[in-house]
């Protein structure tokens, strides 16, 4: 452990101090297999006539070029594999396209509003001298952060 320190003001329901401390770790470093990550099409097109019969067109192209191209020659299997695995990627590259990752909203535009307000409300909170005006902005406090997770709770 190299640093330890508080700091004030955490975005969190409560009136303890985050403690935030520096740690220092020795990792192995991890081995890769060198094999390359999955490629994942968007086969949601293949629902679509025209995109169909473009794939089935195009892909037939390629497996009379490829059959065309191995008639003619003495072939292991590795290579006849590896012919058939490269026209299906490059058809599916061309024709279908990647899929794309959406990732949905899990917090609304109002919600983003309010974040501010109760962090105000928590500043306020810890800046306050006296204890009577303190327990009444920290129950203003509480109540905003009831607020905001109800608004979140509410979106998701």
């Amino acid at each position: 452990m190299e640093d330890v320190r508080t700091r004030r003001g955490a975005d969190i329901a409560s009136d303890h101090h985050l403690v935030v401390a520096n740690l220092k770790l020795n990792l192995e470093k991890n081995q890769t297999t060198g094999q390359t990550a999955l490629q994942r099409f968007n086969t949601d097109f293949l629902q679509h006539a025209d995109k169909l019969n473009r794939f089935k067109i195009t892909l037939n192209n390629r497996f009379q070029a490829l059959q065309d191209l191995l008639k003619g020659e003495e072939t292991t299997m590795e290579d006849n594999w590896k012919g058939i695995q490269e026209a299906l990627t490059s058809t599916c590259q061309e024709v279908l396209g990647r899929k794309k990752h959406h990732h949905e909203e899990w917090i609304s535009i109002k919600t983003l509003y309010n974040i501010p307000e109760e962090k105000n409300k928590k500043t306020a909170t810890n800046n306050n001298r006296t204890r009577t005006e303190k327990v009444k902005v920290q129950d203003e406090s509480t109540e905003a952060n009831k607020q905001l997770k109800r608004s979140i709770k509410a979106y998701r």
